[in-house]
């Protein structure tokens, strides 16, 4: 269960922080590969635990438009069950070539509250997911229907999604980066932690833009630099 609190911390973090502190646990995969932001969060990272929905290529004698009036679709499932705050992941088998979702799913996500959406395929109607109040990663615009290419199989199980593991439940982190998983398990640590690498990040930020080298500020293998970052901190109310 993602907690507020942890929500907090991930928000104000970035997913190169939360990548370097996932590869400090020997975490590598951990990025989703080849998506890129259709629309980004408003004031701080897309952050929401993950329900996935799967695909798999299409057969076409099962694979008709008709599909949709059933009520128990994948898809249609999985845009009406996304709880408010979860992020909906799709494995799309890193296939652009049809569209994974369009306009009027993800107005339907945003309308009930869904944190965000992202799939290592495409979205149709782009340019109207980008004006939505909900932000969205994938990775081109794709016209053709889902239907084409793509079957709905099942929702809120194990997926890949441009190479990395998503269970469902793991937490969603997106940016200007990217979209990176982290595993539910350990993902109050990882948040606590992150925040800290951030303050720090900020302190040497702060020095290098005054002109000091890098060399022993980071990483903070100078013990100088140490003590005058508990200085800064102390003076930051960090």
């Amino acid at each position: 269960m993602l907690s507020t609190s942890t929500r907090d911390k991930l928000r104000g973090v970035s997913t190169a922080t939360l990548a370097s502190a996932l590869y400090k646990r020997g975490l590598r995969g951990q990025m989703i590969q080849d998506v890129r932001p259709l629309s980004l969060p408003r004031g701080g990272s897309m952050v929401g635990a993950a329900f996935t929905l799967r695909y798999i290529p299409a057969r076409e004698d099962l694979n008709p438009m008709t599909v949709f009036r059933d009520h128990s679709h994948p898809q249609r499932r999985a845009v009406e069950e996304c709880p408010g705050g979860a992020v909906l992941v799709m494995d799309s088998r890193k296939n652009p070539r049809a569209a994974s979702a369009g306009g009027i799913l993800a107005t339907r996500l945003m309308v009930r509250g869904v944190a965000g959406m992202v799939t290592d395929g495409g979205f149709r109607d782009s340019a109207e997911i980008a004006l939505l109040d909900m932000p969205s990663f994938h990775s081109r615009p794709s016209a053709p229907t889902n239907l084409t290419l793509h079957q709905a199989i099942d929702i809120n199980v194990p997926i890949g999604c441009g190479d990395a593991p998503v269970f469902p439940g793991d937490v969603i982190v997106g940016d200007a980066d990217g979209v990176i998983v982290i595993p539910a398990e350990i993902a109050d640590e990882i948040a606590a932690e992150a925040v800290e690498m951030t303050v720090f990040e900020d302190f040497v930020i702060e020095q290098v833009r005054g002109g000091q080298k890098t060399f022993g500020l980071y990483p903070p293998t100078d013990e100088a630099n140490l003590i005058a970052f508990a200085d800064w901190r102390r003076r930051q109310g960090r």
